[in-house]
């Protein structure tokens, strides 16, 4: 199968300022007013959340001036982006001081200071956003201490762990997105149009299974192609694939969506920026048709598939 590939606009360059494992774009201030500051906290083994976030950041840089910072998994011997390389995200740091924290992570091992980096932003009252793995983010072994966020991240924080999924990769969508019914006027659904994922269907809901706390789904995924057709009263085609929740105070959206091809689709681009905005609680910048989400440049995405990533690649590089 051929990459699909988007471009839309002229590539804008950024003003890239280093710290070790990220890289940081800073707008320009607006008069008058202080930008914001969006942390990208990326690792993951197949979704190329390496690629996909970078993306996001630069529309946020570019259209609403926001400050981004984006840590990635580096591979200490190489000094590359290496999302196999599961004991360490560097950059997090930069949590101290987000306004607001995406969070696209996969069965991380991080040692104890960077994962009380994580849990002193989680715990902070700050917004927060997470897609798709983020539900089991951490893997520890089980008799470490630190093993119980293997499943309780995801459920506290999110909303939901790591059940299973009704397919795998393809070379088709996979799954039919669309508004559940009296969420169409929410302002992170503004401009949110029913479109067919890459990604296959998370089961987060149902039987024995529940959305923990005060979740408010948003969108319904319906599975396109199930693996479970002999268990569906167990795992039923239909699932939410995106709510807002609450944690510690905090603002949190969350969606199960996150296959790299889903971002050529502009409907899930509005819905990231959207959330991102609605966490801000900027929901005055999100207009009806939705957030900007024009690309700054090319994004020609890698397929999702274990060991996918692109070799070679170091934090400060801004991919054209």
């Amino acid at each position: 199968m051929s990459r699909p590939v988007f471009r839309e606009g002229l590539w804008v360059a950024l003003l890239l300022l280093l710290t070790p494992g990220c890289s940081r774009h800073d707008a320009p201030r607006e008069t008058g007013e202080t930008p914001f500051h969006v942390v990208f906290v990326t690792g993951d083994e197949e979704y190329r959340s390496e690629e996909s976030m970078p993306m996001i950041a630069r529309i946020l840089h570019h259209h609403y001036g926001m400050r981004v910072t984006i840590c990635y998994a580096v591979d200490p011997q190489t000094g590359s982006i290496n999302p196999d390389y599961l004991e360490g995200i560097e950059g997090l740091e930069a949590l101290e001081e987000a306004d607001l924290a995406v969070f696209f992570i996969r069965f991380r091992q991080l040692p104890e200071d960077q994962l009380q980096r994580i849990f002193d932003y989680v715990n902070s009252g700050r917004p927060m956003v997470g897609l798709r793995t983020s539900t089991h983010a951490f893997r520890y072994l089980q008799d470490d201490p630190r093993s119980r966020w293997n499943d309780a991240f995801g459920t506290d924080v999110f909303g939901q762990k790591w059940i299973t999924h009704h397919g795998h990769h393809g070379t088709r969508p996979l799954t039919a997105v669309s508004v559940i019914q009296g969420k169409q006027d929410h302002p992170i659904l503004r401009g949110v149009t029913p479109f067919q994922a890459y990604s296959w269907l998370y089961h987060v809901d149902g039987g024995e299974h529940l959305l923990q706390g005060d979740c408010d789904p948003l969108l319904s995924g319906h599975s396109l192609k199930s693996n479970h057709l002999e268990e569906l009263e167990r795992f039923p085609l239909d699932n939410p694939v995106a709510w807002t929740k609450s944690y510690q105070g905090a603002k949190v959206f969350f969606t199960t969506l996150g296959h790299p091809y889903d971002f050529l689709e502009p409907a899930m681009r509005k819905l990231l920026v959207n959330s991102i905005l609605w966490g801000l609680g900027r929901e005055d910048r999100i207009p009806t048709a939705g957030a900007r989400v024009e690309l700054t440049g090319e994004y020609e995405p890698s397929d999702a598939a274990f060991g996918g990533y692109r070799p070679g690649q170091r934090p400060e590089q801004v991919e054209p």
